[in-house]
């Protein structure tokens, strides 16, 4: 009796089918991360602290005033105009006004109860941030430069010389 041909091996994949197969599956990974990170409340922390302060913020911030929007998360810098006393009422708050490169002025409430104060602050000085835009009709405010207790609010920061608080 003569021994059964022997099967033949399945195909097997072709190093350009692996690579390709291998990118495909790379492909989806960043997408999903990249999905993850711009709807989680942690990855948009990520992406924030990650993202270099440019000119977008300065637009976002300049069609949120011109519709009138508040709650708009933003990040920026622009040069301190004004330094002017805390708001002590409630919760207290370090006030400047910051001129953005765009010309934009805004006014930014930092909470001194919840994150340290920017020392020795001066106009001239410049100062970065991250925080949610509210609008008024004097340019609008920068608040919640700070991290929320509760977990519920984007923390945010503010960049000034060697501090960045929280």
């Amino acid at each position: 009796m003569q021994p059964a041909p022997p099967t033949p091996a399945p195909p097997t994949p072709s190093q350009p089918q692996q690579l390709s197969r291998w990118l495909l599956a790379a492909a989806a990974a960043v997408v999903l991360a990249l999905a993850w990170l711009t709807t989680t409340p942690i990855g948009t922390q990520l992406t924030a602290w990650l993202t270099p302060v440019s000119d977008a913020g300065d637009q976002a911030i300049a069609r949120a005033f011109q519709a009138q929007r508040s709650g708009v998360q933003v990040a920026s810098d622009g040069v301190v105009e004004r330094v002017l006393s805390d708001d002590n009422a409630g919760s207290r708050h370090q006030r400047f006004i910051l001129r953005l490169d765009s010309g934009h002025n805004v006014l930014v409430a930092h909470n001194i109860d919840r994150a340290p104060r920017l020392r020795a602050l001066k106009p001239g000085d410049r100062v970065a941030f991250f925080g949610e835009y509210a609008w008024n009709g004097k340019g609008g405010v920068i608040h919640w430069t700070h991290n929320d207790p509760n977990g519920r609010h984007i923390a945010g920061w503010l960049s000034h010389n060697d501090q960045r608080v929280q």
